[in-house]
């Protein structure tokens, strides 16, 4: 965004510039071809120059005015100004003319008149446009900024609450787990999976929603939770997690995978006796793709929603993050079970750096 002090700057870069231009051409095409002599030309150079570019910041007050005004009547107050101050600087540059060959007081003729005024007009119109073509630019520049800034705000706080949605099913189980723990005196195994749920919520709190981590540190924090489900479900529970090597640095979304390893335990371990969760991250072009898959009953496709809430978080999440470049697919194994596929953009630590 091109701030207040910037456009000031920006005005007053473009008014110098355009004036030395000014000077430089009116020398050029104007004074050098004519048969004045350098000692007469140069100063009214100068001082034609000098009241120009004072005439335009005198507009420039008088526009900010206008503004303000309703269209018909900003317009003709813009017209009369530009008039006059056409008509003052034809009579400065005549009389300044006339005083530097030292006759003060010499009428203009109408060709003169007609001429010089023509030519003021012209310069001071083709000024007025330049400057409200900048202004008009960069005032929208600035709404299309204010407006993408808005949407990224709002973008980053749909975000942080999606990411923050801790399932309560989960805090309640694990709790109630370490509490049945606690009183068969299976003291080791409640201070482990005690120790498990600080290092998880810990990083569920503490680290940033809109930061992307690689796989190994997803698979990592993923353990941690599959560690403390081990806990309560002991044998009933198998969750095996592969990636392949070249997939180690790639980049996705922080805790992306915990709900949908949540919702298939959630919903496949309850009506069988165990249950299998694998978990695959692989590498094909510039895609990472991911697949959840278990050993449960498998989604209801028929049904309108198919989805959790922590599966359409994600689902949101990868919208969020990866505008029409992820998918999302859900679908059953030929032998039974649910799947997730994932597959977003391939972005590892060393594209980023």
């Amino acid at each position: 965004m091109i701030k207040i002090d910037s456009k000031r700057q920006l005005f007053w870069l473009c008014q110098y510039c355009g004036w030395l231009a000014y000077a430089l051409l009116t020398e050029l095409m104007i004074k050098m071809p004519g048969q004045e002599p350098w000692v007469i030309h140069l100063p009214h150079l100068v001082l034609d120059t000098c009241c120009g570019f004072f005439i335009t910041l005198w507009l420039r007050k008088l526009y900010a005015g206008f503004s303000r005004k309703p269209a018909a009547v900003s317009i003709s107050l813009h017209i009369l100004s530009l008039l006059a101050a056409a008509l003052l600087w034809t009579q400065f540059k005549w009389h300044s003319l006339q005083w530097i060959y030292g006759t003060l007081w010499q009428p203009m003729t109408w060709f003169d008149f007609g001429t010089w005024t023509s030519a003021s007009m012209t310069m001071l119109a083709t000024w007025t446009a330049g400057y409200y073509g900048i202004k008009v630019y960069l005032d929208n520049a600035e709404q299309r900024h204010q407006a993408a800034e808005a949407l990224h705000l709002a973008k980053e706080s749909q975000l942080k609450m999606l990411r923050y949605q801790l399932n309560p099913h989960f805090m309640f189980n694990s709790i109630n787990a370490i509490c049945t723990l606690i009183l068969k005196q299976h003291n080791a195994n409640a201070v482990a999976m005690l120790e498990k749920l600080c290092d998880f919520l810990r990083y569920s709190l503490y680290t940033d929603p809109l930061e992307k981590i690689t796989v190994q540190d997803e698979i990592a924090i993923l353990q941690t939770y599959v560690d403390i489900e081990q806990c309560r479900f002991q044998s009933k529970l198998n969750v095996f997690i592969s990636a392949d090597k070249a997939c180690s640095t790639a980049l996705i979304p922080s805790l992306l995978l915990q709900p949908l390893v949540e919702n298939a335990l959630k919903h496949g371990i309850g009506q069988k006796s165990s249950i299998v969760i694998a978990v695959n991250f692989s590498c094909k072009g510039n895609r990472l793709h991911i697949c959840v898959s278990d050993t449960g009953s498998g989604f209801d496709l028929q049904a309108k929603a198919a989805t959790g809430v922590g599966m359409k978080n994600c689902q949101d999440r990868l919208q969020l993050i990866y505008p029409g470049s992820s998918q999302f697919t859900v679908s059953n194994n030929d032998n039974g079970g649910a799947r997730i596929s994932i597959a977003i953009p391939l972005e590892t630590t060393e594209s980023t750096r």
